[in-house]
């Protein structure tokens, strides 16, 4: 009897063994095609993401109530820039704390677009406030006020820190 029980244990064992090969081959193939399927899923959300921050920008923001501000450092500042605070018609619209890359980036010519809303059209007081040390490891702190026209287009605004003060041009 035990005999017959090995043959029967041996059979069923080569029988289960054939069956687990053969499901890890369909396996393998099925999770190849899965992993194509799901790389294609996300393609498609990514691309339809990138598509609904393009139409939620448009209704947040109807170009004709658009304004935009874009924050710079003046060629050849050294300074470390550390946080950046803008006050539209007194009521604060950014502020931000800058990493280092952050402001390795605007210290090589980079540009932050800082602020993007909507608001009425005519004239906005803007305050803009930085802080950050001089070169001599000083605290640097200046804020400066500036009058922007809103027309009935987007209107964009370049701000531009440099170590003596803030320039701004309203288009």
């Amino acid at each position: 009897m035990s005999k017959v029980l090995r043959a029967i244990l041996l059979g069923i064992s080569i029988c289960l063994w054939s069956c687990v090969v053969y499901g890890q081959d369909v396996t393998r193939e099925q999770l190849k095609g899965l992993d194509e399927q799901v790389q294609e899923i996300k393609s498609d959300v990514l691309s339809i993401a990138a598509e609904l921050n393009q139409l939620e920008e448009k209704l947040l923001y109807p170009s004709h109530t658009q304004m935009s501000m874009f924050m710079a450092l003046a060629e050849g500042e050294k300074f470390r820039l550390d946080s950046v605070k803008i006050l539209l018609d007194g009521q604060m619209v950014a502020q931000h704390l800058y990493t280092f890359k952050e402001l390795e980036a605007l210290q090589k010519g980079g540009v932050q677009r800082i602020y993007t809303g909507n608001i009425n059209t005519g004239g906005h007081e803007v305050q803009v406030s930085f802080s950050g040390k001089s070169e001599g490891g000083n605290d640097l702190e200046r804020s400066q006020s500036f009058k922007a026209q809103k027309g009935v287009g987007p209107s964009i605004v370049e701000i531009t820190l440099a170590h003596q003060g803030i320039t701004f041009n309203d288009r």
